[in-house]
């Protein structure tokens, strides 16, 4: 059906509500609006559906909420009784519409007769994960477009193990979602009715407490310097309550919340684009930092399942820690620490994404542990935790990506803000003691293992013809491949989508150099992104940052000349 027929069907059908036919209505004059709403159903990928909120088969709106719902209902009653009795854990963020996508998500399941556990309020991402395999569901919602501007939401779909799914599951969910016609086939109940029957349940806070317990258990060190103070921003978000409540019960006494950004605001006023991978997302932080002179100061994003920390220095500046520096620091800080309390596991592994950078390895190799790649993506990272507790062939350790999420341990299937955030502090209370900040110990980590530098670089391409665009870029590196960079030469390159490296197909591209360095070229996967991951490595600051400059001004002169 053309988009046009598709907008006219939702117009005039009187199945769906009144908001949602003005808001239609409202753009009958703008064509491209229609096409943009209706050219395409919103996808549902291996992370569920993410989009903006509005009218359309291509927004999130109450019907593809409803739709997608009843795919992973349909999923999970091919696998039985059992299945639907163990249920399905339901949370949701801050974000508009957030809490009536998670009532409706639990009213179409139990319309099916699956047994549903609901969060009454808004709860970090990670905490859903622990939820899954605490209370031993089947499956797992949470509603959230984790650090995606105000007029996105999304809806993120997680397994027994307590991992986002993978393609498996998500293939048989989009086959039962494209196996019904119509909107009207979605069984809906409403909630009392649910209540009522035993079919919905709410959680209580006895899963926040267990949580915290067991977050707490992963602390590393004690004889740290618990005075550090310490600036957290939740970023308007869900990780106010649980992150100061773990900070303050491992005895942290330097805690300051930036006021303006505490509270829960689904148009995240003071910051606009709540991702703490881009510094601008501290700028209340800072300002509030130095009016207290803090030494650290600490992102998380608006689901909480990423964190990011910026670190005072000798001239009381506040200096941004990207998503590599933080994950090598932490693993050098993890290993180091468990080396002197001999509790590094023999087969220990940390696993990271192909896009992530290398320092982490050679620091894992000094304490010979095991490093994995995998594709990007927590569903990978963590797929590799899930497949360890079958094989035993490794114990888990640590798992991150460059895109600021990380996860110690294994009680969370999932990048965990919470934990991360613990983990940074207690680590630079830690270095505090021994009168050093993290980026003096950074430092001592390029000296000893080498200059590993990086740069992202994301291209944002909107609509169509973006989409469009991005396919083009992608062909023309695929088929014509940069060969030579001033004095580095390329020495091999792996194409994902050929899956020569065991990990599953993905249209990712990656180019290594005789020198070490290396970038990656790859669409993002949730947002209107073409993205270009550089890597250089050298022997002091300077020649690496060069290496760094001249990789972008060749790819980037190459994407330029692709219209």
């Amino acid at each position: 059906m053309a988009y046009l027929e598709k907008y006219n069907s939702w117009l005039n059908n009187e199945y769906f509500d009144e908001d949602i036919r003005k808001e239609l209505e409202s753009i009958r004059d703008d064509e491209k609006e229609i096409e943009d709403r209706f050219h395409k159903d919103l996808t549902f990928g291996t992370a569920g559906l993410r989009g903006k909120i509005g009218a359309g088969t291509n927004r999130m709106n109450r019907y593809t909420v409803s739709l997608a719902t009843q795919g992973l209902a349909d999923t999970i009653i091919s696998r039985g009784k059992e299945a639907m009795d163990k249920g399905v854990a339901i949370a949701y963020d801050v974000r508009h519409l957030s809490k009536e996508f998670s009532e409706i998500a639990a009213r179409v399941l139990a319309a099916n007769g699956i047994k549903v556990y609901l969060f009454k309020d808004i709860r970090p991402t990670p905490l859903l994960s622990y939820t899954i395999r605490r209370l031993n569901t089947i499956s797992g919602i949470v509603v959230t477009a984790s650090h995606n501007p105000k007029d996105y939401n999304g809806y993120k779909v997680y397994w027994e193990e307590g991992s986002q799914i993978l393609d498996d599951i998500a293939e048989e969910i989009l086959n039962n979602i494209n196996n019904i016609d119509d909107f009207s086939q979605i069984k809906l109940i409403d909630m009392e009715e649910g209540l009522n029957k035993g079919l919905i349940h709410y959680i209580g806070k006895e899963i926040d407490d267990e949580y915290v317990e067991r977050v707490k258990k992963l602390a590393i060190n004690e004889n740290i310097d618990k005075d550090i103070k310490i600036i957290y921003t939740p970023l308007n978000g869900t990780g106010n309550k649980l992150v100061r409540r773990v900070l303050k019960e491992r005895g942290f006494t330097n805690v300051l919340v930036v006021p303006e950004q505490e509270n829960p605001d689904p148009d995240f006023t003071t910051v606009g684009y709540p991702n703490p991978e881009d510094v601008k997302a501290f700028d209340y932080a800072k300002r509030y930092g130095k009016e207290n002179n803090a030494d650290i100061l600490i992102a998380t994003d608006p689901d909480c399942d990423r964190v990011a920390c910026m670190v005072k220095d000798h001239k009381g500046e506040y200096v941004f820690l990207n998503g590599n520096q933080t994950g090598a620091l932490l693993v050098n800080y993890i290993l180091s620490s468990r080396h002197r309390k001999n509790t590094i596991p023999e087969n220990g592994a940390i696993v990271k994404s192909i896009v992530t950078g290398d320092l982490s390895r050679a620091i894992a190799d000094h304490y010979n542990i095991t490093t994995i790649e995998t594709l990007t993506g927590f569903k990978h990272i963590c797929g590799k935790a899930n497949e360890f507790d079958k094989t035993k062939e490794h114990t888990f350790i640590f798992g991150y990506e460059e895109s600021i999420g990380y996860v110690y341990d294994t009680i969370v299937r999932d990048k965990d803000g919470v934990i991360s955030s613990m983990l940074i502090a207690e680590m630079a209370a830690y270095y505090k003691k021994e009168n050093r900040t993290l980026l003096e110990k950074l430092e001592e980590l390029y000296k000893q293992y080498g200059y590993y530098f990086e740069k992202l670089i994301s291209i944002v391409l909107e609509g169509i013809e973006g989409s469009q665009r991005i396919g083009r870029i992608m062909d023309s590196f695929r088929e014509n491949p940069i060969t030579k960079i001033e004095d580095i030469k390329l020495i091999k390159i792996i194409d994902y989508l050929k899956d020569e490296t065991g990990n599953p197909k993905s249209n990712v591209l990656k180019y290594f150099f005789d020198d070490g360095s290396w970038y990656a070229v790859r669409p993002s996967g949730t947002e209107p992104k073409i993205k270009i991951y550089i890597y250089s490595k050298g022997g002091n600051r300077v020649s690496s940052e060069n290496k760094i400059k001249n990789i972008e001004k060749a790819t980037m002169d190459r994407i330029k000349t692709i219209k």
